[in-house]
């Protein structure tokens, strides 16, 4: 509910602070003193939109600022809104502001954080229904008429599955259109990716093969050069060649032979004749490798030219594929991963295209479960509707909830074989219809209602939903213009009823309503200089006798006026206190 709403520089306003409270909230006042200007004030700021015109003049801004309690219920939607937002306080309130400057942007708030006007809208019908001379009467738009009649029929279970199935099958066309697209781009692509993938597989390539190589072409490029560097050192070891000095080992066994005599006289010489006898034998071990190693070297020129045609290859692949061999294959290993996803698109267009088919199927018999429902419900909604109307002094009125479908070859099937264009809430489109005069052809509600009548509509309508609709606060503005005595009492218990269950705000001329009010303000005009300024005050006891004598009889009320109000607000107390009984 409206927990507080303060206003500063709107209009003749120059600043309210005004709390209404649970239930029904009237506001009266004389013509012109601004009531209406409350409601718009509330409109303003819940669409984020102000005519600069309604600046108070020598004002550079106008301030609106409202204080909302959360509904309790779970789930919120309203809750689930701004925690999805960001915009969640820690206690169930929700402070909504709008700051409107002759000149520079608007500035509005959630919870103090800066929001678009979009979502501040979005917000703001969660709360409030507004029905009177504002533009934002749901009634006159017909895009909320559907879900009007689907809060009436229970059918926003039904509704929900819908959508979900229509957002499932957005996205399933979405992809197969994707994949159509692509088919040609497709087709070269995997024929390219083949390519590269046979042309790496050909290679056979193995990690590390290129330092291998490189090991090998040195090797055998270098043949001579190693051979005879090898012959060198066994020589210089074994010395074979006997024209040659004493070799190495020859010199280090003459070693061996001097320390032997000697041993026995010192042995700590022993240690020292271990380590060169050790040294011969591995000296004379390396001489034999090394002049094996020479024996086996050998010069390939054929291999050493299959070594260069695999290096080139190799360099090849490096110079279309990467650095290196690992990176060779690992380019193999992403283009066989999408070619794989690529023959997959195949399969999932076979797979897309059937379950379009099966959603479409389910859809429309769905669609025509809705349908149904919606009808039911719409006949239903009708009678008590006219019922509603009678009531309220408009007998006359023709009600009527038109529901259509558009044919579509396009659209999805129908068990009766028709194929119908669709939106996410189902095939049907409906409209609340209007004759406020014998024998006129049904209208739309905006091309025949005047203000007093679109807001009596509402409250026939708001009546005939109250158990299903959870709108938590409700405005009437001008509900009463037209109606008068017996009729406007109607309207009040009509009203009071309505406000059981949710809060609703009623500016009125009509005492008869007016004393079926929970709580009571009037609005004023007072005069401070050359200034003229609005200002609300709550009335109770003596002061709200007082009103309602003076919306009776005028200013200048007489003892019988009082007694007049006195007697009224006694009868819709009564009232009042055996309807609650009877709940």
């Amino acid at each position: 509910m409206l927990l507080e709403l303060r206003v500063k520089d709107f209009g003749i306003i120059e600043e309210i602070d005004w709390s209404p409270g649970p239930g029904l909230n009237v506001i009266t006042g004389e013509t012109g003193a601004g009531k209406s200007l409350v409601v718009d004030a509330v409109a303003a700021l819940l669409s984020g939109k102000l005519d600069e015109a309604a600046i108070r003049h020598g004002a550079d801004a106008a301030c609106l600022e409202g204080v909302f309690s959360l509904p309790q219920s779970q789930p919120s939607p309203v809750k689930d809104l701004l925690i999805e937002k960001g915009l969640a306080a820690d206690d169930d309130s929700l402070l909504l502001s709008a700051e409107f400057r002759r000149q520079g942007r608007s500035t509005l708030r959630a919870n103090r954080q800066a929001v678009p006007r979009a979502l501040m809208g979005q917000i703001g019908r969660f709360f409030i229904d507004i029905h009177g001379q504002s533009e934002h009467l749901s009634l006159l738009n017909k895009d909320y008429h559907l879900d009007f009649l689907d809060t009436y029929a229970h059918s926003l279970e039904m509704r929900h599955e819908f959508t979900g199935k229509a957002e499932g099958l957005a996205r399933a066309e979405n992809e197969l259109k994707s994949i159509l697209a692509a088919e040609q781009e497709r087709a070269r692509r995997e024929e390219f990716l083949r390519f590269q993938i046979d042309e790496i597989k050909r290679a056979k390539l193995q990690e590390g093969e290129e330092t291998e190589l490189e090991k090998e072409r040195n090797i055998l490029a270098s043949c001579e050069k190693l051979k005879s560097a090898a012959y060198e050192a066994y020589q210089a070891i074994y010395g074979e060649d006997s024209t040659a000095s004493p070799s190495a080992l020859e010199r280090l066994n003459e070693a061996v032979h001097a320390l032997s005599h000697y041993v026995e006289l010192d042995g700590s010489l022993k240690p020292s004749l271990e380590f060169l006898e050790a040294t011969a034998r591995g000296l004379a071990d390396t001489a034999r490798d090394l002049n094996a190693y020479a024996n086996r070297l050998e010069f390939d020129p054929a291999r050493l030219e299959e070594i260069e045609a695999r290096r080139d290859l190799i360099h090849s692949l490096q110079r279309k594929y990467g650095k290196t061999v690992a990176a060779i294959l690992e380019y193999q290993r992403k283009a066989e991963q999408e070619l794989t996803g690529l023959v997959r698109s195949s399969e999932r267009r076979g797979e897309l295209e059937a379950l379009c088919r099966s959603l479409r199927k389910e859809m429309g018999t769905l669609a025509a479960r809705l349908s149904q429902a919606r009808a039911a419900a719409a006949q239903k909604l009708t009678t008590e509707v006219k019922k509603e109307l009678k009531e309220l002094g408009m007998a006359q009125v023709e009600f009527a909830t038109a529901i259509t479908q558009n044919a579509a070859a396009g659209g999805i099937p129908l068990p009766d074989g028709r194929y119908c264009a669709f939106h996410k809430y189902g095939v049907d489109n409906v409209e609340f219809l209007a004759s406020t005069n014998p024998g006129e052809p049904l209208k739309p509600l905006a091309k025949i209602a005047s203000t007093g009548e679109i807001s009596r509509f509402m409250l026939a309508l708001k009546s005939a939903l109250s158990e299903a609709d959870n709108t938590p606060v409700l405005i009437f503005d001008e509900i009463d213009i037209g109606v008068g005595g017996r009729s406007g009492e109607i309207l009040g218990k009509k009203l009071w009823k309505l406000a059981r269950h949710r809060q609703v705000i009623c500016v009125t001329h009509l005492p008869q309503i007016a004393v079926f009010a929970d709580a009571h303000y009037t609005v004023r005009k007072e005069t401070a200089g050359s200034r003229t300024m609005s200002r609300i005050k709550a009335l109770e006891g003596e002061a709200r006798l007082a009103e309602i004598a003076t919306m009776l009889s005028g200013a200048r009320f007489t003892g019988t006026a009082l007694d007049n109000a006195r007697e009224m607000l006694a009868r819709a107390q009564e009232w009042q206190r055996g309807t609650k009984k009877k709940r």
